[in-house]
């Protein structure tokens, strides 16, 4: 007998998926832990996804509400292809960082006053990281597991942001850099991650409002970097 699918299963799914592959990572997580979670038999899980792969597809697809769900009558998930979860994450790294403030700046389609422009850098990028906060921790925490994600994530995902922040500063001639550019680049980088992504997993949670956030960034950052005697 087929099994019967509810359209409300499907995203309690996936946000137990994500969350589950977070904790445990990709290996130790189970199709049992996340059947656990919600309370259901292992059986049902299996009727939404066609296995652990699919399961972390589909987790990284849409937790964070950037794809829209598929259809009851289009599930199961079927698992992915080798190499699909891959050119996946490299997919969502190409659009999104082609749209940033900063690949702005650098290619010259938008520039304005430095203490705005950064600012504005600076603001946008904790956006964006903010808004695929789910995928971004979940590829963090699975991608040293999963040899063909890594390739992805630790080379084009980090290292080309960081390799674009890096042109940036030297370009702009202006600044005051405390340090080598590629430090200060990964220094920007790593405190919006830090607040956009990590910190919503901390057990003691965040210590401030998350709206104050990208506004204290860009206003602590921008003021380190502009030249003395700048107002922001």
């Amino acid at each position: 007998m087929p099994r019967t699918r509810s359209a409300d299963m499907f995203p309690r799914l996936v946000s137990a998926a994500a969350e589950t592959f977070i904790a445990q990572g990709f290996q130790r997580t189970q199709m049992q832990d996340v059947a656990d979670v919600l309370g259901v038999a292992k059986g049902t899980v299996y009727g939404y996804v066609e296995n652990k792969d699919a399961l972390l597809g589909a987790a990284l697809r849409f937790a964070d509400g950037v794809e829209s769900l598929p259809e009851v009558a289009d599930l199961p998930v079927r698992a992915p292809a080798a190499g699909e979860l891959a050119a996946l994450v490299a997919d969502r790294l190409r659009t999104e960082i082609g749209q940033l403030r900063l690949v702005e700046a650098v290619s010259k389609r938008r520039r304005g006053p430095l203490d705005v422009e950064l600012s504005e850098i600076i603001t946008n990028l904790y956006d964006t990281l903010s808004r695929h906060r789910v995928s971004i921790k979940l590829v963090d925490r699975c991608a040293s597991e999963l040899p063909e994600l890594a390739a992805v994530w630790f080379g084009h995902g980090r290292a080309g942001l960081v390799a674009v922040l890096t042109e940036y500063l030297q370009r702009r001639k202006a600044l005051r850099l405390p340090g080598p550019a590629p430090l200060v680049a990964r220094t920007i980088l790593e405190t919006c991650v830090l607040w956009a992504v990590h910190l919503h997993w901390d057990p003691a949670g965040q210590p401030v409002e998350t709206a104050a956030v990208p506004a204290t960034l860009a206003g602590l950052l921008t003021r380190g970097l502009l030249p003395e005697g700048t107002s922001t």
